[in-house]
């Protein structure tokens, strides 16, 4: 719950003030029962939903909503698909918030909602491919991009802040209103449009508007526990030879 005085209710109330709606107009127009007076008095929290339609509809940047940035506005319509909420462990050092596929269900709805992440699992990878970027981890589900990436596998996103930095036929997570996504995204000639690729030819393009895309992460690496039968793939080999070589690395190293 907010109190009456938290920055998010203040701000909250600023947002429906300078559009000119009554609280009962405001609701209407966010989703929510009756009127905002509720919300304005500190009695319910700020969903998410409601931060995800500020942002939708008005271009409210969740940071400035929670006190937590200067930057009021995000230009949703232009394509900044940046991460809406960024966590940190106790030593305030960002770490990698995982989203599982039972998370992936209500994660479009809860993109801004800062208390939603704490429940989700986080950890750091101190590895160089993991530094000055934010990073999500998001679980695999369906067989539309078979056979790279399976059902369950996790994928690490590094954020995009905006849809001119994404690359041509790269693999990126995207975070629609309504779904998370994994898919091979391709710009068309008009801007304001991308096409969203599965690797499965099974499952036709989709062809998505800018402004439907809340984040996009871009795939960099994965995590398998699928590992087939060494005895009926290259795979156990491939793996004996790397240790070969990581052994010898070493001991050039040392000497």
């Amino acid at each position: 719950m907010g109190t009456p005085g938290s920055i998010e209710i203040k701000h909250f109330k600023e947002v429906r003030e300078e559009n000119n709606y009554t609280q009962t107009e405001f609701a209407t127009l966010l989703g929510i029962k009756n009127s905002t007076a509720d919300i304005e008095r500190g009695r319910t929290k700020l969903s998410g939903k409601v931060v995800s339609e500020l942002l939708r509809q008005f271009g409210i940047n969740p940071l400035w909503l929670f006190g937590e940035s200067g930057q009021k506005y995000l230009q949703v319509s232009k394509g900044d698909v940046s991460p809406k909420v960024v966590t940190v462990d106790n030593a305030d050092n960002e770490n990698i918030v995982l989203v599982n596929q039972k998370a992936a269900a209500g994660y479009p709805h809860n993109v801004q909602d800062v208390e939603w992440y704490n429940q989700l699992p986080a950890f750091d990878i101190p590895l160089p491919e993991f530094r000055n970027a934010t990073y999500r981890g998001f679980q695999i589900e369906g067989d539309s991009m078979l056979p790279d990436y399976r059902p369950g596998e996790w994928v690490m996103g590094k954020a995009v802040a905006s849809i001119e930095e994404a690359s041509n036929n790269k693999v990126y997570v995207v975070v629609m209103y309504d779904s998370v996504l994994v898919k091979k995204l391709q710009k068309m000639p008009d801007p304001s449009k991308v096409l969203l690729i599965s690797l499965n030819e099974e499952y036709l393009p989709i062809e998505v508007n800018i402004h439907e895309i809340q984040e996009i992460w871009q795939v960099n690496s994965k995590l398998t526990f699928n590992l087939d039968n060494p005895s009926n793939s290259g795979l156990f080999q491939e793996l004996q030879q790397s240790m070969e070589e990581l052994k010898r690395e070493l001991k050039s190293f040392k000497n």
